[in-house]
């Protein structure tokens, strides 16, 4: 099977500019083809990701990735799929927000070898250009009907769009257009969203070169959950790559709890492994549902890719810790991860008794109650279960010297901090 029909076996195929172009170019050479990014924020969140693994998709056939970090569209603002303008960054943020992008970027894609890796950002070309050059050179191949026939234009002319984002599309094509020029690039690939984007990019190459010159464009379809919900989002708000947004073990757990009905999808989507793989991970769905190994091997391959080996093993080790109550062998920093959203408490200037403390900390409604919980065996402390009232908690039962976990009932954990 080759690439084209890899991308559409994994559904990742939603629009193309000349299919059959496409299909012969790929056949004939190895290509250079780009995907970006603007740096609206320091982090990329795994709704950026399916283009970027795409374009990893193509170099693992031998074409080199060109991966753009837009700091200089990051400064204009994208109206697709926008109701109101942006509010406009600084340049200050812009360039923070790229520096943390392309770190995240340079670990999908390998920059070595003959096929390695490009990474280039938009504000190199686009920073220095004069408003003079930019309208004489650029705008003056760009209609404003081709522009106002675009979808992101046409929906924003009744709520109303600055000529700053009215724009924006040019900035995108001067990018495909330069990255033509200078790095034989001849495909752009995109989210749907990007389609008039992609487009306005090969409307200036036809403009600015013979018309034998030939370039590509591919987008990919929004990633959806089957439930109607948004992807990518849970209560705490946006999954992110960066793990201090988001850790990997809350990264690790929001692909474990992915519904049956979507991580066939997800596993085509976001992961390098083979058709027969996910067909079996698929027929285990099926047959053995409660097993969730397609669940599971989807959590390991991203969390891997995204985070690393070692950042998975902790992850495994903190939810096996939280589904069996052992949570003793865990280190300060792996109960950080595992219990950021559980409620805390500063017990700093307690004594230690535990009924106390958990009248203190809200465990417990009461001493009463506190007591009888003790009593039935319904408290562990460190996953060790207390049931004496006049238990007072020693320096031993402080994990790294920082915190001790309390368990009230199955599932009601406490993180007392030092």
């Amino acid at each position: 099977m080759d690439l084209l029909q890899d991308l559409t076996w994994r559904g990742i195929i939603y629009q193309q500019t000349d299919e059959e172009g496409l299909k012969d170019l790929l056949n004939k050479e190895s290509i250079s083809l780009y995907c970006g990014a603007d740096p609206t924020a320091d982090s990329l969140h795994i709704g950026h990701l399916v283009p970027f693994l795409t374009l990893r998709r193509f170099q693992q056939h031998g074409h080199r990735p060109i991966v753009l970090v837009g700091g200089a569209t990051g400064l204009i603002g994208d109206p697709s799929g926008k109701s109101e303008e942006r509010k406009l960054l600084t340049l200050e943020t812009v360039q923070e927000n790229v520096a943390g992008i392309q770190k995240q970027l340079a670990a999908i894609f390998e920059f070595e070898g003959e096929n390695g890796a490009v990474m280039v950002n938009n504000y190199d070309w686009a920073g220095s250009m004069d408003i003079v050059t930019f309208l004489r050179d650029i705008g003056k191949h760009i209609g404003v009907n081709y522009m106002l026939a675009k979808d992101t234009i046409a929906s924003r002319l009744e709520t109303g769009i600055s000529f700053t984002e009215f724009t924006y599309t040019i900035l995108q094509a001067m990018d495909f257009n330069h990255l033509y020029d200078h790095h034989n690039c001849k495909l752009q690939i995109g989210g749907s969203d990007q389609w008039g984007n992609i487009t306005s990019g090969l409307e200036l190459i036809r403009k600015m070169h013979t018309e034998e010159s030939k370039a590509f464009g591919l987008t990919i379809p929004l990633v959806t959950k089957s439930d109607g919900t948004k992807f990518g989002k849970t209560e705490g708000g946006s999954i992110w790559l960066d793990p201090e947004k988001t850790t990997p073990y809350e990264f690790y757990q929001f692909w474990i709890n992915t519904a049956d009905a979507d991580v066939v999808k997800y596993l085509k989507y976001f992961t390098f492994l083979s058709h027969e793989e996910i067909e079996h991970l698929e027929q285990s769905v099926q047959e053995e549902a409660h097993l969730r190994k397609a669940q599971k091997a989807l959590a390991e391959e991203m969390t891997r890719l995204i985070h690393g080996e070692e950042s998975l093993q902790q992850a495994i080790k903190i939810s096996q810790a939280l589904f069996s109550g052992d949570v003793k062998n865990l280190s300060a920093a792996e109960i950080k991860q595992g219990f950021k959203d559980v409620p805390s408490f500063d017990a700093s200037e307690s004594d230690g008794n535990l009924v106390e403390l958990l009248v203190a900390a809200k465990i417990s409604p009461s001493k009463r109650q506190a007591r009888e919980d003790i009593t039935n065996g319904a408290v562990t402390v460190n996953g060790e279960k207390v049931t004496d009232t006049a238990y007072v908690l020693q320096e031993t039962d402080r994990i790294d010297g920082q915190f001790t976990i309390i368990r009230r009932g199955k599932k009601k954990y406490t993180l007392i901090k030092y």
